[in-house]
């Protein structure tokens, strides 16, 4: 199979300079383009200086059909309000989009709906394999204890993280509610302060910490009256992340229109 150039939506952030990294680390990839905000002081530059390496010939853009122009596929890790554009680019463009953007609204997860209608679309709160063996653990332990088990989510992430709880522990909450078939945002307590009450049969309960350089970290707890279970997952570095994204690059170019996850990217059954 010929190398894959891959466009980098949100380049210049932490996650967009390890995808840039990973994908420069590989002999089946290629970079083709680097999307930043309009207006960036980055626009124009060689993609290189971001991996602190030699010029390698692609210049930074702010123009999101540019980035998906040039590329077979784009990953996608910028933010929530650039959704809707980057949507109508890889539309316009018809190239097979990765997104690993979290904190999305209502509006915007329509909008990526919408797209995966036209182009492939593979959408993930966290691309990592481990995280998405968690899933589907969940699931299944989920569907395996009744409701006499009562189900916590806690994420601890470090300071910089504006999303709480994060996209990973509100699909780890999901996950559970398809094992269980029940609603999820229904069931959901998203946080909890002040004099709440006792704790309703069948709630998926959540908590968020925030704190120093911490990559993740997410517990899925099973509690009863006399025993607990505990699913745990401890990331330690940024950049699997980053491989799980380009390995979904990889997997879905030449895959048809529609909505794809990292468990159809990794083959996992549930």
């Amino acid at each position: 199979m010929s190398e894959l150039n891959i466009g980098i939506a949100g380049v210049a952030g932490r996650m967009g300079v390890m995808i840039l990294k990973d994908i420069l680390g590989r002999d089946t990839t290629t970079v083709a383009s680097g999307l930043v905000r309009t207006g960036s002081n980055l626009v124009g530059s060689d993609l290189g200086a971001l991996a602190s390496i030699e010029p390698i010939g692609v210049a930074i853009t702010d123009n999101p059909k540019t980035c998906f122009a040039n590329a077979d596929v784009v990953v996608d890790f910028s933010l929530p309000e650039a959704i809707e554009e980057l949507a109508e680019a890889a539309i316009d463009e018809k190239k097979p989009w990765v997104v690993g953007t979290t904190g999305l609204s209502k509006k915007e997860e329509a909008i990526l709906r919408g797209a995966s209608e036209k182009v492939p679309v593979v959408f993930a709160s966290n691309m990592s394999l481990g995280v998405n063996l968690l899933f589907a653990l969940v699931e299944q332990v989920a569907r395996s204890l009744d409701d006499n088990f009562d189900i916590e989510i806690l994420d601890f992430h470090h300071k910089h993280k504006v999303d709480a709880p994060s996209g990973t522990a509100l699909t780890l909450g999901e996950a559970a509610a398809v094992g269980r078939g029940i609603d999820f945002k229904s069931s959901a307590t998203l946080s909890r302060e002040g004099v709440v009450g006792a704790r309703a049969k069948g709630e998926i309960g959540f908590s968020a910490l925030r704190g120093g350089a911490v990559v993740g970290e997410h517990a899925v707890m099973f509690a009863s009256a006399g025993e607990r279970l505990e699913l745990h997952h401890k990331a330690s570095d940024r950049s699997i992340y980053a491989a799980g994204a380009v390995t979904a690059g990889l997997w879905v170019r030449d895959k048809p229109t529609g909505m794809y996850s990292m468990k159809d990217v990794l083959g996992i059954k549930t």
